[in-house]
């Protein structure tokens, strides 16, 4: 397919009747950057037209220039090639990445880059990029929460022995098209946002401004998912795959309301994964409640610690989510980065979004759906074996002055956080 046959698919996702939702597609998961950095690059060596790929971390390493080397090769052969990386995930390695795609014919963007330290002062940069994407050719897609780095590096605390647990999901189908829109709009905002005064200018100059600038915010515009909270799924064939997105125009809780919606419709068990932990009050809500109702629920949270806060904000929670039956886990085989779900068996969701205010009411983040039992059941044995080799959490104090105080620590320095970053409403 042509690159003006596949724009034009990509505009079908701005119909008011189009549910990001779609069936017949290919979903593999993949465990991890030694899963998926040599499928990726497979992909992008045989690339043929266009790359996209969005990523919070680039980092100069083994598997960073092994990428690095097939997307520039990949340019030399004439594919159009767009990368784009958040300017604070990937703030270490920019001037190695500069240097590599220079004169490639690769064009980075940085997504709210970080020149000077008062940079911070300016609104918006509490909120990054924290996506994963990749599409090549408009026909191979890949999302999840890998960043493009070694699964045994750290950026804080160096290499490990083993490698950390991630996981993404490699797609091929109709759902590559939104997700390659996704992409292409991440990028167009962050190159705009570099470049903003020379296309401007070029508008002026152009004979037909009107439709270039109608042209230019289709560009930018994310797709966007029609099917609301509570309505049921299409009758889809499988493998029935959604892509959902977090940003912050239109699809502010998206992923938030895809989460809360599983697990208030769940009969049997709620699986999951992720580093950072700090839901608002109704997505704790629909766990406690899963919990009375009797359905299984089961959280694997880092015991492995990256950051002291966030540590304390998930297990300021501890006491209440075990008083109401939900179990759960610390994982301390290796670094947790995990953000994943898997719900009754059948419902699974991948993604680079954490349960904790950043990635639910702040940060751009995506993430895909998989209705699909085998697809469930390759993730739940995946979560079995980190969950047995887990420590399990049977009691937790805080009753005293102590976890009062550490309670309300967290409490504080998230509504701070929220209200700097212009977040409003209840969390």
């Amino acid at each position: 397919m042509g690159r003006r046959e596949r724009l034009a698919r990509l505009s079908r996702w701005y119909g008011p009747a189009r549910p990001v939702f779609s069936g017949g597609n290919e979903a593999r998961l993949l465990r991890g950057g030694d899963q998926l950095f040599p499928l990726m690059r497979a992909r992008i060596d045989a690339a043929a037209d266009e790359v996209w790929l969005a990523t919070y971390i680039f980092h100069d390493d083994a598997a960073g220039r092994a990428l690095l080397a097939s997307l520039v090769a990949a340019a030399a052969r004439g594919v159009r090639v767009r990368v784009v990386v958040d300017g604070f995930g990937s703030k270490a390695s920019l001037a190695w990445l500069e240097r590599g795609v220079a004169g490639s014919g690769v064009a980075l963007a940085v997504f709210r880059p970080l020149k000077q330290w008062w940079t911070w002062l300016e609104p918006g940069q509490l909120r990054r990029l924290h996506q994963k994407l990749c599409v090549v050719d408009g026909r191979h897609g890949f999302v999840g929460g890998v960043n493009i780095i070694d699964d045994r590096d750290d950026l804080h605390h160096g290499m490990g022995e083993q490698p950390r647990l991630d996981f993404a999901v490699a797609l091929h189908g109709a759902i590559v098209a939104p997700i390659e829109q996704a992409a292409r709009a991440v990028w167009t905002r962050a190159w705009l946002g570099r470049d903003f005064g020379e296309e401007f200018l070029g508008l002026l100059r152009s004979p037909e401004p009107v439709r270039r600038v109608r042209r230019l915010l289709r560009g930018v515009r994310m797709p966007r998912a029609q099917r609301g909270a509570g309505d049921a799924l299409p009758a889809l064939p499988p493998v029935c795959v959604g892509f959902v997105l977090r940003d912050n125009l239109r699809q502010r809780r998206t992923i938030e309301a895809a989460y809360v919606e599983a697990i208030d419709a769940a009969q049997t068990s709620v699986d999951l994964a992720t580093p950072y932990f700090y839901p608002g009050q109704s997505f704790r809500r629909a766990l406690r409640d899963a919990a009375r109702r009797g359905v299984r629920v089961r959280l694997l949270l880092q015991g492995k610690v990256d950051y002291a806060l966030a540590g304390m904000a998930a297990r300021a929670l501890y006491k209440e989510l075990l008083g109401h039956g939900v179990q759960v886990f610390e994982y301390t085989q290796a670094w947790l980065h995990a953000k994943v779900c898997v719900v009754d068996g059948h419902w699974a969701t991948v993604g680079s979004s954490n349960i904790d205010p950043l990635s639910l009411l702040l940060n751009l983040e995506a993430n895909v759906i998989v209705v699909d039992a085998p697809f469930a059941a390759t993730l739940e044995a995946e979560l079995e074996r980190a969950v047995a080799g887990a420590r399990r959490i049977e009691r937790w104090g805080g009753e005293g002055w102590r976890g009062v105080l550490g309670r309300a620590c967290v409490a504080w320095v998230a509504y701070v956080y929220l209200r700097v970053a212009g977040a409003t409403g209840r969390y």
